[in-house]
């Protein structure tokens, strides 16, 4: 599946540099799948609290740090001072040589799920091209990532970016012959049934045949936009501080060859608090044909918004027990709520329901504290399962709409794409002092 195409080699392409990695002495923990986790912006609240009660030196204790009173500063200070303890113990210690990682998501069934490579990626502005975003991000979690970054001066976690390698570049041909021929690292087994498989390639002419090869490639950012962003700042503001160039001018990476490995891509959907289930239904009909559907529960419900497939713009609104079904959106409220927009862009079910559907018909903004993202459509039914607020399960974005709005510039809308699969958060980091 193609992402993006490779082209000519670009005057700024893609450029993966080797690093220490920071790993988990595995003596030294009580496992490996123990101390990972999932990336910090997909775990939910009492998720978290699962993580942190799974181990003391769980990762999630460094990517979402929680203050603690006693301690003097912020929960990215204390996030700091435990990443140092946790070397200064041997807890995390860093590789003898520089590498670029090839990383494997493996099926129960032994298949490869997916194999990347995980580096330092320089940075480059999102409007050079060779690095292309196709979400928008929020000022306030760029700003979190930023200081957790500035705090640690780490990357504690690589974002996911998708390349088209043509299934055949030097990049791609080492990455599989590494993960098929050689011994991992480490290997873990998640409790979704994914086996985690890391190896370092440290032969400077392997390294050599990577960079040349991805030279000529672009890629497009799939997961970690406001981690991205993120890095861009802490480049900006360590130059302004005068501290010239150096490892903040790359961040932690995870390329994939999207030919080889064609990506997964899930819908984000949203919970608005305080509005009834009935009065959304109701207020939905300026611009929709709402239809009450009989469904036992979730899952009849869902089974009914699959069924209306191939329609795009087409939801699911719930809460309380009653579901009802948003389709046919009127083209004229669609425009009216989306003018200055392209039609490719006005077509994606994530503008339908952000632009007309909250915003100009409930009169909701996305982003503001009374709307939640999920991407689990049953985690979002079931909590509004009480009647409290209402549930929006919003339908996938496919792989081609989101290469044909990226290509012609624009951005899709903030949350609307959960690419997967996500890597592993803990395998391996990035620290700025090695």
């Amino acid at each position: 599946m193609q992402i993006l195409p490779s082209g000519q080699p670009h005057a700024s392409g893609l450029t993966l540099t080797p690093f220490r990695g920071l790993r988990y002495a595995q003596g030294r923990v009580s496992g490996l799948a123990e101390v990972t986790s999932p990336p910090y912006d997909v775990i939910a609240s009492d998720a978290a609290d699962q993580l942190f009660a799974a181990d003391p030196h769980n990762v999630v204790r460094l990517i979402l740090p929680r203050h603690e009173a006693c301690n003097p500063g912020d929960a990215y200070q204390d996030a700091a001072r435990l990443l140092r303890e946790w070397q200064d113990q041997g807890v995390l210690v860093p590789d003898p040589l520089p590498a670029i990682y090839v990383y494997e998501q493996r099926l129960p069934t032994g298949e490869p799920l997916q194999r990347g490579l995980i580096g330092a990626l320089r940075l480059v502005p999102l409007d050079a091209g060779p690095v292309l975003p196709h979400e928008d991000v929020m000022p306030g979690p760029v700003a979190g990532r930023r200081q957790l970054m500035e705090a640690t001066q780490a990357n504690l976690e690589p974002i996911f970016l998708l390349y088209d390698g043509e299934a055949g570049g030097d990049a791609t041909t080492i990455t599989m012959e590494v993960a098929d021929q050689r011994p991992p690292l480490l290997a873990i087994d998640t409790s979704d049934g994914v086996t985690h498989r890391l190896w370092a390639i440290t032969d400077p002419a392997e390294q050599a045949r990577i960079t040349a090869d991805l030279a000529s490639r672009r890629a497009l950012i799939a997961d970690g936009h406001h981690r991205y962003a993120a890095y861009l700042q802490v480049s900006e503001r360590s130059r302004a501080a005068g501290r010239g160039a150096g490892p903040w001018d790359a961040g932690l990476a995870l390329l994939v060859d999207s030919a080889a490995f064609p990506p997964r891509i899930g819908a984000i959907h949203r919970v608005i608090s305080g509005l009834a289930p009935a009065d959304a239904a109701q207020r939905a009909k300026a611009a929709f044909t709402v239809r009450q559907i009989a469904a036992t529960g979730p899952a009849d419900a869902l089974a009914a918004l699959a069924a209306c497939e191939p329609v795009q713009s087409a939801f699911l609104v719930a809460g309380g027990g009653d579901y009802h079904l948003l389709t046919d959106p009127d083209p004229a409220e669609v425009t009216a709520a989306m003018p200055a927009r392209s039609a490719r862009w006005r077509a994606l079910p994530a503008s339908v329901m952000q632009e007309l559907l909250l915003a100009r018909l409930w009169n909701v903004r996305d982003g503001e504290d009374t709307v939640r993202v999920h991407h689990d459509a049953g985690a979002a039914l079931r909590e509004v399962a009480d009647g409290a607020g209402t549930a929006v399960i919003c339908p996938p974005v496919s792989a081609a709409d989101v290469h044909e709005v990226a290509a012609h510039g624009e951005r899709l809308p903030r949350k609307s794409t959960s690419f997967a699969p996500k890597p592993r958060t803990g395998l391996v980091m990035r620290s700025f002092a090695l």
